[in-house]
C-alpha cells in the first residue's frame, strides 16, 4: 500500500512539521512529493487537535495479529495474551455498549472536523466540527459527496489521488485546499484522507490552516519582492518568466509569443557616489512607480490578446525588467519601450534636488516554444549592451544577424591563443615597389588564420580581437620571429639582394612586453641584419608617444631597424612630432590615393595633401609609401608628386614565400 501527498508541506520524514518554508500554492495547485520512488504522506500540522474515537459506524480499533483470540461478538478485538497467563473473562454486551458510545462521543466532541465516507465518496457520517464548517446538521450531510464538499473534485490531479485512497490503492492523501466558509470569509484547509481499520470506508479530516498559510504568504512576499521599490524581485521575476513560457507555448488561445524590455539607468553609479545612496534608493523607487505607470497601460481593443498590465521588476542595481505576455510583435515591445524612455526623461524631485536621468533598453521580442528563459535573458542582455554600445539613452531591438556576428567574435577571441600554439597562423607576403624603377625593394608581411570552422581570415577580422585579449603579443612574437627567419632565407638565397621584410607592430606589444629585447633576440637567432627590418605602428599609436614607448622606437632605431608610420593622414597627423620620433618612413593611408583613380574626374584636394605631405617628408629626410595603388594612372601621378614606393594590387595581391623567391629570381621586378 502506498500513501499519497498533495499540495502539502515539505516536512520531510522525521521533521517536524514547519521544518521548512512550503510554497503557497492557490486553490487548485497540487505538490506531490516521494521518497524513495513512492509518494510520502506529511504529519499532520503541529498545533491542530489529535483525531477523536470514531462512533459505532466508524472502523474498529486496529486489528489484532492472526494468532490472536478472537474478541467476544460485538466487541472490540482484543490482542491475544501468552497461553501461561489466564484469559479475563469475555467482555458483556453492556460493555461493548458504552465502549461504542464511547467512541461515538469522541468523534461528536472533537474540535477537528471529521467525516467517514463510503468507498463511494459519499459521506455516511460527519461531526459537529465538520458539519459547522461546511455549513448545516451533521444528520443533513449523511449521502453527500464528500469531494464536493471539500473541493477535491476541481484539480485532476488531487482528484486521481483520492480516488486511489478510496479504492484501496493508497494509504494516505494530504492536500491543501481552499474553502469558503458559512460566514463568507475565505480559508485555507489541510484534507487528510486515510482508509479505516475495517475494509471499504475512509476517514476524511480537515484542519484550517489559514494563519499558518497567511504567514508563509508573508514570508514569500518580502522573499519574492525588493524591499526598496517593492517591485518582484530577480527570483519572482524568472519564476514568473519561466511559467510564462511555459503557458505561453500550451494555450493555444493566446499569441504564443512572448516580449521582454531590459534596461537599466545610464550613470546612475555617479548618482550614488555624489548625493549618496539614500539618494539614490529614492531614485530607484521613482524609476519604478514610472515603470509600473507604463506597464499599466489599458489594453489595446485592436489586440483582443493585449491583457494591459505587465510584470515589472526589479533584477538587482540600477537594473529592472518588464515582461510582456502574449505579445503581439515588435510593433508592441517598441512602444512599450519608447513610453518607457518618455517617461524617465521627466526630471525628478527628490529630497530638493532635481536629477535627471536617462535609461538604454534591451528590446526581445520572439515565440515562446523553443525559448528557455536563460536563452531570452541571454538576448536581452546582449542587446541592453548594443544600446550601451550605440550611445545610451535609447533602445535596441535584438537582431540575429548581429548577435550571430557577436558569437563568432566571441568565438574568435577564445581560440586565439590556442591557434597560435596549434600552428594555424600563416604569413603572405606583397612588394613594396619602387614608383621610379619598378623594383620591388621589399615585402609587407600580413598574418592569415586558416581557422578550421571558419576558412582563411584576413587581419581586420581577428587583429581588434587580439589586441583586446592581449593574445597579439604572443601572436606578434610569432608574425616577427617567423618574417625574420623567412627574409634572411631570401637573403642566403640571393645575396645580391637586399630586400627588406616590413612587419606590424600594434602598440600594446610596446607595453606588454621587452620589444627591444625581443627584436634583439630574433636578429641574433635568425642572423638577419638590422637594416633589413622594418617595423610599422600606427599614426594613433605612434604620435603622442613618450615614456616607454618612445623609449623603445628610439632603441629599435639606435639598432638599426627602420620605423614606419603606417596610414599616416588618419589620426592626429601631429607634424610636430615628426621631427622628434625616431621614424624613417611614412606610409600614406589608401584614402588618400583613391582620389587619383580617374584621370577624367581628378580629386584635387587629395593631390594636394599629398603633395604637400610628400615635400614635408622629404624635407624631414623621410621617404614616403602610398598604400592601395591598383592602377597605372594613379601611380603615374603619384610618381609625378614625388612618391617613392608604391603599395597595392597593381603590383602584386599578397603572396606565399615561394612567389616572392620566382620575383627575386626574376631579377627583383614585380610583375605588373
Amino acid at each position: 500500500m502506498r500513501e499519497r501527498a498533495v499540495s502539502g508541506y515539505p516536512d520531510g520524514t522525521g521533521r517536524a512539521p514547519g521544518f521548512t518554508l512550503p510554497s503557497v500554492t492557490d486553490g487548485n495547485e497540487t505538490t506531490k512529493e516521494t521518497d524513495g520512488g513512492s509518494p510520502v504522506a506529511y504529519s499532520a500540522p503541529a498545533d491542530a487537535p489529535a483525531p477523536s474515537p470514531a462512533p459505532t459506524d466508524i472502523p474498529d480499533a486496529p486489528r489484532a495479529p492472526a494468532d490472536a483470540a478472537p474478541a467476544p461478538s460485538g466487541c472490540p478485538e482484543a490482542p491475544r495474551l501468552p497461553a501461561d497467563v489466564a484469559q479475563p473473562p469475555a467482555a458483556s454486551p453492556g460493555r461493548c455498549a458504552a465502549a461504542l458510545a464511547d467512541y461515538r462521543a469522541a468523534f461528536n466532541a472533537a474540535r477537528l472536523p471529521q467525516a467517514v465516507l463510503d468507498p463511494d465518496g459519499l459521506v455516511l457520517a460527519a461531526n459537529p466540527a465538520f458539519a459547522d464548517l461546511i455549513g448545516g446538521a451533521p444528520d443533513d450531510l449523511v449521502a453527500s459527496t464528500a469531494a464536493d464538499l471539500t473541493d477535491l473534485g476541481t484539480d485532476p490531479r488531487i482528484w486521481t489521488a483520492y480516488r486511489e485512497v478510496l479504492s484501496g490503492r493508497s494509504d494516505r492523501l494530504r492536500c491543501t485546499r481552499r474553502l469558503k466558509h458559512p460566514d463568507g470569509r475565505s480559508m485555507w484547509v489541510e484534507v487528510t484522507v486515510e482508509p479505516l481499520a475495517d475494509e471499504g470506508r475512509v476517514l476524511l479530516t480537515v484542519a484550517d490552516i489559514s494563519d499558518r498559510h497567511d504567514l508563509l504568504a508573508r514570508l514569500r512576499h518580502l522573499q519574492m519582492h525588493d524591499p526598496v521599490t517593492r517591485l518582484p524581485n530577480r527570483a519572482l521575476f524568472f519564476e514568473r518568466l519561466s511559467g510564462a513560457l511555459e503557458a505561453a507555448a500550451l494555450d493555444e488561445s493566446g499569441t504564443g509569443r512572448i516580449g521582454l524590455c531590459y534596461l537599466d539607468l545610464d550613470g546612475f553609479k555617479a548618482v550614488n557616489d555624489t548625493l549618496g545612496h539614500r539618494i539614490g534608493d529614492r531614485l530607484l523607487s521613482a524609476v519604478a512607480q514610472r515603470l509600473s505607470h507604463c506597464a499599466e497601460g489599458l489594453p489595446d481593443r485592436s489586440r483582443p490578446h493585449d491583457r494591459g498590465g505587465h510584470l515589472v521588476a526589479r533584477l538587482g542595481g540600477d537594473e529592472f525588467a518588464l515582461l510582456v505576455e502574449d505579445s503581439n510583435g515588435t510593433e508592441q515591445l517598441a512602444e512599450l519601450a519608447q513610453r518607457i524612455l518618455d517617461a524617465l526623461q521627466r526630471p525628478f524631485e527628490l529630497a530638493g534636488q532635481r536629477l535627471s536621468v536617462s535609461a538604454s533598453i534591451g528590446v526581445v521580442e520572439r515565440a515562446a516554444t523553443g525559448t528557455t528563459a536563460t536563452g531570452l535573458m541571454q538576448a536581452a542582455d546582449t542587446t541592453l549592451y548594443w544600446a550601451k554600445e550605440d550611445g545610451k539613452a535609447r533602445w535596441t531591438l535584438f537582431d540575429p544577424e548581429r548577435n550571430a556576428h557577436r558569437v563568432t567574435r566571441q568565438a574568435l577571441s577564445s581560440t586565439l591563443r590556442p591557434a597560435v600554439e596549434r600552428g594555424e597562423f600563416t604569413l603572405e607576403y606583397q612588394p613594396l615597389v619602387g614608383l621610379g624603377d619598378g623594383r620591388a625593394q621589399g615585402v609587407e608581411a600580413l598574418v592569415r588564420w586558416r581557422h578550421p570552422q571558419f576558412g582563411t581570415l584576413s587581419p581586420n577580422r581577428f587583429i581588434g580581437l587580439a589586441e583586446e585579449n592581449g593574445a597579439i603579443v604572443e601572436l606578434g612574437r610569432w608574425v616577427l620571429e617567423r618574417a625574420c627567419h623567412q627574409a634572411r632565407a631570401w637573403q642566403l638565397e640571393r645575396p645580391d639582394t637586399s630586400l627588406f621584410v616590413s612587419v606590424n607592430v600594434a602598440v600594446r606589444q610596446v607595453w606588454d612586453s621587452d620589444l627591444v629585447a625581443d627584436v634583439a633576440g630574433i636578429l641574433a637567432e635568425t642572423g638577419l641584419p638590422p637594416r633589413l627590418l622594418q617595423l610599422e605602428l600606427t599614426e594613433s599609436a605612434v604620435m603622442g608617444s613618450a615614456g616607454r614607448p618612445l623609449q623603445a622606437l628610439q632603441s629599435l632605431s639606435d639598432m638599426g631597424v627602420r620605423i614606419a608610420i603606417d596610414d599616416f593622414g588618419t589620426g592626429y597627423s601631429n607634424l610636430a612630432y615628426l621631427s622628434r620620433l625616431p621614424v624613417s618612413v611614412l606610409k600614406l593611408d589608401g584614402t588618400f590615393v583613391r582620389g587619383f583613380r580617374s584621370q577624367e574626374h581628378p580629386n584635387p584636394a587629395d593631390e594636394t595633401i599629398v603633395e604637400a605631405l610628400v615635400a614635408l617628408a622629404h624635407r624631414l629626410g623621410l621617404t614616403v609609401t602610398a598604400e592601395c595603388v591598383e592602377s597605372a594612372e594613379q601611380a603615374e601621378r603619384l610618381r609625378r608628386i614625388g612618391c617613392d614606393t608604391g603599395q597595392g594590387w597593381l603590383y602584386s595581391r599578397p603572396v606565399s614565400p615561394d612567389r616572392v623567391s620566382a620575383l627575386i629570381s626574376a631579377g627583383g621586378r614585380a610583375d605588373g
